[in-house]
This record gives C-alpha cells, sequence and structure tokens, in this order.
C-alpha cells in the first residue's frame, strides 16, 4: 500500500474503522476514502452552518488530505488519460475545498460533494466479475481497480 492512501486512510480509519481497512481490498479502500472525504465535507458544512469555525477548518483539511491521498494513488502511466483527468479533478476539488474554507462558501462544499459523488457513482458501479477478472490477468492476490490507477 503505498504512502499517500496509507495516510488519506489514517484521515479517514478510526479505531472503530481500522479491521475494516485492513480487510478491504483495494477497490473497497478507494471507496471508504470517497465515503471519508464525503462524511467530513457534509460536516464542514454543518460547522459551516452554525459558524463552528474550528470545527469547519478541521474537517475540512481532513477532505483535502483524503482527497489528496486518492491523487496521490493515481498511477498514470497505467491509467493513461482516466488517471491524468482524475489529478486534475482531485487538484481542483482541493483547491475549491480550500476556497470554501477562506470564503465560508457553502455551495463550494456542495460542488466538491457533487463532483466527488459524481466519480464514486462510476467506481461503485465496476462490477465484482469485472474487478476480479482484472485481479487475475495481473496475477494480483487481491482485486485491483480496472483501469489500472491506483497503486496500494
Amino acid at each position: 500500500m503505498n504512502a499517500n492512501v496509507r495516510s488519506a486512510i489514517s484521515q479517514y480509519g478510526k479505531a472503530g474503522t481500522q479491521s475494516v481497512v485492513e480487510a478491504a481490498d483495494p477497490h473497497r479502500l478507494i471507496q471508504m476514502l470517497m465515503e471519508g472525504a464525503l462524511d467530513k465535507i457534509a460536516i464542514a458544512r454543518g460547522a459551516m452552518e452554525r459558524n463552528d469555525f474550528a470545527v469547519k477548518g478541521e474537517h475540512i483539511g481532513w477532505a483535502v488530505s483524503i482527497i489528496n491521498g486518492l491523487r496521490g494513488s493515481l498511477d498514470k502511466e497505467s491509467g493513461g488519460e482516466v488517471a491524468e483527468n482524475l489529478d486534475a479533478l482531485y487538484e481542483y476539488m482541493g483547491r475549491r475545498l480550500m476556497e470554501a474554507n477562506s470564503a465560508n462558501d457553502i455551495t463550494m462544499l456542495d460542488e466538491v460533494s457533487g463532483l466527488l459523488r459524481e466519480i464514486k457513482s462510476g467506481w461503485d458501479s465496476i462490477p465484482d466479475d469485472v474487478r476480479q477478472d482484472f485481479a487475475a490477468q495481473r496475477g494480483a492476490e487481491r482485486p485491483r481497480p480496472l483501469n489500472g490507477s491506483v497503486q496500494v
């Protein structure tokens, strides 16, 4: 598992989820990171509505760390154009979260949540048999993402 994903998981995976993280295949780990980022953005949104600036900043920071972990896990060599596009999108989302924090702008948080939900929807729709076939082709012991865009 590469250091960027490990760092992002540490932001998301607290004691209660540690065993789930350890048992998860790479595809599920990415799903969990996306879920974690969405959760952090939702908490930041609520804090922003309550003018709880400390909680807002903390959770936006966590969301940015998770997104940076997703970004750092991309294998641009194997993932080609898809990985390059995701890299640019993750970079944009991180920047928008930081802007949302400084501007106290809920619409920016909602924008990033929408983008991340769209990526997650595509990721979630990869059938198990396709992931398993891809893993078998690569000779991996555990399933890896369909496009080879993640190093874990």
